[in-house]
């Protein structure tokens, strides 16, 4: 029997490619001769620049950028083995894990430390880039990522402006004369997925800003910021992208590929799976196992589960899907396309024990559920 594993992290205890070795052992224990091929995915948020890169056989390429405070951190990004794509996470320049809670301020921080990202690949000759834009400290829009290719930023008085949060509602002027040349012919693809605008009770600052430190003052002149910048943005470049799903991810990062890098928006988790050739792979197996630390109403709205769960209803191969807490009803796993569900918790346990023995719970809920698809 073939078996897919195809699982994501399990936030906390488990890799993606810890979490495949879990359920090969289990997969072995239950059925010896199984043939089993093993891909770890991702929903397009953290983890997914280096198994994209590890799929691409490619390496990884370290440089020294801005942190959102415009401190020196080093980052990495993936390089494809032919040299043709990058991957990238901004999360690594320009994401809420570089600071502490006390530093939280998106009024303040910028996305320049990812244009750096960008303009390192873009040297290098990349021809696609395929860019994360989940755990962002920054509501700038993406200016401060504009910045750091070339764009400037002016007030009325032709002031040149920082690119920060706080400024986005003093913007008057665009001017792309200095912007990097290596634009002409890159494809770049955004991994995201939210579907909020870029402004309004929906958009970047009233969701996504308090959680990265704005206060209710903060949220509503970030807001204001954001709006003013479509105004400009929409003049300069001749569209409006503000209401495009997905446009107020990351702090309005989203509508500022779309204007600066002319990027599209992409879910992550068809991204991966594009990328990891997990259709054909479907196709030819008589099982899936999939998983992830946690399998809620989140996780059947573009999460890896949701994605798969697609994939194997068209071809009518069976999904199997083990996770630490399982947060759906049984209503909802056969609506989702799920044939089977298991939470790998085998007894009453605190959180730091299910961490701790996650690999042997994973690897023992493998073994039961493998034997109840192939009887010996």
């Amino acid at each position: 029997m073939r078996i897919l594993i195809a699982p994501d992290k399990f936030r906390g205890s488990l890799e993606a490619d810890e979490v495949c070795n879990a359920v090969e052992a289990g997969i072995l224990l239950a059925y010896p001769a199984a043939e089993i091929t093993a891909i770890p995915l991702a929903d397009g948020g953290e983890g997914t620049m280096e198994i994209l890169t590890n799929l691409s056989r490619g390496t990884l390429v370290n440089v020294s950028v801005q942190d959102p405070l415009g401190r020196s951190v080093n980052a990495q990004y993936g390089l494809s083995e032919d040299g043709n794509t990058a991957f990238l996470e901004m999360a690594v320049a320009s994401g809420l894990k570089l600071l502490s809670r006390e530093e939280y301020n998106p009024m303040k921080t910028s996305t320049y430390g990812t244009g750096q990202l960008l303009l390192d690949a873009i040297e290098k000759g990349v021809k696609n880039i395929i860019l994360g834009i989940g755990g962002s400290a920054t509501t700038d829009g993406g200016i401060g990522m504009a910045a750091a290719l070339g764009y400037r930023f002016f007030d009325r008085s032709e002031n040149l402006l920082e690119p920060v949060g706080g400024n986005l509602s003093l913007i008057s002027r665009i001017d792309s004369e200095q912007v990097h040349k290596g634009f002409d012919s890159l494809n770049v693809i955004v991994a995201c997925d939210v579907t909020n605008p870029l402004f309004g009770k929906n958009g970047a600052a009233y969701i996504y800003g308090p959680q990265k430190g704005a206060d209710s003052e903060m949220v509503e002149l970030l807001d204001k910021g954001l709006k003013n910048l479509a105004d400009v943005a929409s003049k300069t470049f001749g569209e409006d992208v503000s209401n495009v799903p997905g446009s107020g991810a990351a702090g309005g990062l989203g509508a500022g590929c779309m204007w600066f890098l002319n990027g599209k928006l992409q879910n992550g988790v068809g991204i991966v799976m594009e990328q990891a050739g997990i259709e054909k792979l479907v196709q030819n197996s008589d099982l899936v196992i999939t998983g992830e630390g946690k399998v809620d109403e989140q996780t059947l709205s573009g999460k890896v589960v949701q994605g798969l769960a697609g994939i194997c209803k068209k071809y009518n191969v069976p999904l199997a899907v083990v996770c630490g807490t399982l947060l759906i009803s049984p209503e909802e796993t056969r609506s989702a396309g799920i044939t089977y569900a298991v939470s790998v918790l085998n007894k009453p346990m605190d959180l730091d024990a299910a961490q701790r023995n996650a690999f042997t719970l994973v690897k023992e809920a493998t073994f039961n559920l493998v034997r109840l698809f192939f009887k010996q």
